[in-house]
């Protein structure tokens, strides 16, 4: 079963959130369709800025080293495959390439 790690972040690029999921597809339409809680809607997590597929066996752990990343190390995760933080979840017509091991998934230009 596929497991894709995601990384989120939101229009100013403060906040980042990560996460494990089955169906990356789903998770995001979860994310875009959450209302805004009040004023502070930039700061909603929406912006699809890194993921990777992992084997099922490997998720947990992977998840775990990339969530004790410091944020200079995520954001070098980010820029490797996206170095313009551009809104991957725009894309959904992904791909898969392998490099580093992983089964890596980015946008078709």
């Amino acid at each position: 079963m596929r497991q894709f790690i995601y990384i989120l972040t939101d229009t100013n690029r403060k906040n980042f959130k990560i996460g494990l999921t089955d169906n990356l597809n789903y998770t995001m339409q979860y994310y875009k369709s959450r209302q805004s809680l009040g004023l502070n809607g930039h700061k909603e997590a929406t912006r699809l800025v890194y993921f990777e597929e992992v084997r099922q066996d490997t998720a947990l752990t992977r998840l775990d080293e990339i969530d004790t990343y410091t944020r200079p190390q995520k954001e070098r995760l980010i820029r490797f495959d996206n170095a313009n933080w551009h809104d991957l979840s725009i894309h959904m017509d992904m791909r898969c390439i392998s490099s580093h091991g992983y089964d890596r998934l980015t946008y078709a230009s």
